[in-house]
């Protein structure tokens, strides 16, 4: 069953023999009251209900809680399903005075969680009898009091009559006074209202003559106005119908490029849909332009370093050519036109690297102007939105749309263009590079064939003085004898007339010389051995013959010769005979200057014949 029930908390404190608190809790029926169950809980009480029932709070604050915890319950108890509910629990019926527990339930749908519950006991008669003589005794201090507030309250309400009275009489007078007074006055108002009505009676009757002749007046005026009024409304309505017709022939137009304006519009629409598709695959090349031209930097980095090795080798390379600068001039001039290609070179590259810079700026502009379309693609759908609620300046947007997206087109196939024209210049400079590159390792090779010459004319200077030693006799008459080679070729040509009394080394043969007139049988009877050359130098050397050079022997050079070479290519070996009789007009370095390389004319590979060709041995 379901009843109120009044709780009352508390809190006692005794003295003796031990100062203590305790708490002091009581259940109480208004309508029954046999109906009484205490509760009386000490601080060693209240620890074992803590252990027992899991409680966060001290003692000092369980009081307030608990006082919390019955507001709630007061509070759900309106409702058909509350939450919080107050339960008195017990084992038998209450007659059997057996203790009873209240528990404080809170219910959800899965389960009702008890927050506390106490044990009262029923009271005892002496209990019960004390109880009902505090009711009872509060019932009598109750009724003295309600008996004083009554006697008050009669004596005040007596009190408020004889005032009432008193003022009740006083008002009657005044009443009386005031209707009397009111009767002299309507009087007198009748009186002098009479006497105004019968002057203003007559003031109206004049005026309404008057009024009704004015009346008249005003009425044909106002039929004169009303029949032109009607004329001209009736023209008015005639022209009215013409513009209604032209209204309506303007309306069912405006219907017709209505529908024609929200067709273009889904078409627009679908033209956005196309360019943001456009634009996320615009993103997607981006991106791999940017890896590919991430790879192609680090492929540049590659060569630059390349380059860099390739330009130590150059140096190295250079050092040789300086220690053969003594040798032969020639060298020397290609020495500098190779510095000259690669310093050119260089600044290619550096052109190269610059334009590679500039490709990865102009990559960064196109990425920003993306951003910028994708910015204006935004403006543009938020404006598509405004398009719909105002018809004509749907027009006036879409024109400006329609300008704007081509010009963006433009702009995105300007930007494709210049990234593709860029794409195209880069495997240019990289063929640029790889021709620097082959360029530079025909130079390598044409320093190995200047070696290669350098040996050789070394080789054939040895073989010449072999062939001195060999044949004394020719030298001392001065005579020109030709040793026969085994392909019918002269060994070595002599010149009687040329004052040389030595034979001359085949070094002649890189001569073009111009041959006189006086020396023409001498060259036809001692014919000179020609050294074959490749396509470049058969053509500038076809037909040519060696002609002997006048000149005095020096005493100084007798031994070496002084040819312009290096002085480590005449140490003197264990195997080698030393030179004796070229002196330094016989021999020149002028003399091998068309047949070395040049800027122009590179030096052929196997250009020169092995020397076993014509020399045995």
């Amino acid at each position: 069953r379901r009843l109120n029930v009044r709780v009352n908390i508390e809190l006692l404190s005794i003295s003796n023999p031990v100062h203590k608190k305790e708490l002091a809790v009581r259940l109480t029926d208004d309508t029954d009251p046999f109906f009484l169950y205490n509760l009386v809980i000490s601080e060693e009480d209240f620890q074992s209900l803590k252990s027992q029932q899991g409680l966060l709070v001290d003692f000092s604050a369980f009081p307030q809680k608990f006082i919390d915890l019955l507001q709630q319950c007061i509070q759900e108890q309106n409702k058909d399903i509350p939450r919080f509910l107050l339960q008195l629990v017990s084992s038998a019926s209450l007659l059997d005075h057996t203790p009873v527990s209240l528990n404080v339930v809170e219910t959800n749908p899965f389960k009702h969680l008890t927050h506390l519950s106490l044990k009262f006991l029923p009271g005892n008669d002496a209990e019960i009898k004390k109880f009902l003589a505090s009711c009872l005794k509060c019932l009598k201090e109750d009724k003295t009091m309600l008996e004083e507030k009554l006697r008050k309250t009669e004596e005040d309400l007596t009190r408020q009559l004889s005032y009432t009275q008193q003022s009740l009489s006083e008002k009657s007078r005044e009443l009386d006074k005031l209707k009397n007074e009111w009767t002299s006055h309507t009087a007198a108002l009748t009186n002098k209202h009479t006497q105004e009505l019968t002057s203003e009676k007559e003031k109206t009757l004049q005026a309404q003559a008057q009024y009704q002749q004015q009346h008249e007046q005003q009425k044909k005026e106002l039929e004169n106005l009303h029949q032109k009024s009607i004329q001209q409304l009736q023209n008015r309505l005639s022209e009215l119908e013409v513009i209604n017709k032209d209204l309506t022939e303007r309306r069912y137009k405006g219907d017709s490029t209505v529908r024609e304006l929200k067709a273009k519009l889904s078409g627009i629409e679908d033209e956005c849909q196309r360019a943001k598709q456009e634009v996320l695959s615009l993103r997607r090349e981006n991106t791999t332009l940017d890896a590919e031209c991430h790879e192609k930097e680090k492929f540049i980095n590659q060569l630059q370093t390349r380059v860099a090795v390739l330009e130590q080798e150059i140096k190295d390379k250079d050092q040789l050519v300086i220690r053969t600068k003594e040798v032969l001039d020639a060298t020397q001039e290609q020495k500098a036109i190779l510095e000259e290609s690669t310093e050119k070179k260089q600044s290619h590259i550096e052109k190269l690297e610059t334009t590679i810079k500039s490709l990865s700026a102009e990559l960064l502009k196109a990425n920003e102007i993306i951003k910028k379309l994708q910015g204006d693609l935004k403006t543009l759908m938020s404006k598509l939105k405004l398009k719909n609620t105002v018809t004509i300046q749907q027009e006036k947007l879409l024109a400006e749309k329609e300008e704007r997206l081509q010009k963006e087109q433009k702009d995105l196939q300007e930007v494709g263009q210049s990234l593709r024209v860029k794409e195209q210049e880069v495997p240019k400079l990289q063929e640029q590079l790889e021709t620097t590159i082959q360029k530079l390792e025909e130079s390598k090779q044409l320093l190995k064939t200047n070696e290669n010459v350098i040996t050789w004319l070394n080789k054939q200077l040895n073989e010449v003085q072999v062939g001195k030693k060999l044949e004394p006799s020719a030298s001392a008459h001065g005579g020109a004898r030709a040793a026969v080679l085994p392909h019918g070729l002269p060994d070595r040509p002599s010149f009687p007339s040329s004052g040389i009394n030595h034979p001359i080394s085949p070094l002649y043969a890189f001569q073009n010389f111009q041959e006189p007139a006086h020396n023409k049988n001498v060259n036809s009877q001692c014919p000179v051995p020609k050294i074959q050359f490749s396509t470049q130098l058969s053509k500038m050397n076809r037909c040519s013959d060696v002609q002997a050079v006048t000149a005095a022997p020096h005493p100084a050079n007798k031994e070496n010769g002084n040819l312009g070479l290096d002085s480590k290519y005449f140490k003197k070996k264990d195997d080698s005979i030393p030179l004796r009789g070229l002196s330094q007009n016989t021999v020149n370095s002028d003399y091998l200057k068309p047949y070395l390389p040049t800027k122009a004319q590179p030096f052929p590979k196997a250009a020169v014949t092995p020397a076993s060709a014509y020399f045995p041995g």
